[in-house]
């Protein structure tokens, strides 16, 4: 096995980090295709919305 130089680990892990980040990408841009960020005011602002009281039916 041959001898590994520093420069050998420096391209292996510019390889790793640049296919990490390219997952990473897909994802996102996989996200926003599919409507994951299309409504981002409503979850805010839910919490004080009083919900319509119920009638218990014996």
């Amino acid at each position: 096995m041959p001898k590994s130089t520093p420069m050998t680990i420096i391209f292996l892990l510019i390889g790793i980090s640049l296919s990490v980040a390219l997952i990473f990408l897909g994802a996102f841009l996989w996200a926003v295709r599919t409507g994951q960020y299309e409504d981002d005011y409503t979850p805010s602002v839910r919490m004080l919305f009083e919900d319509e009281p119920t009638d218990p039916t014996p």
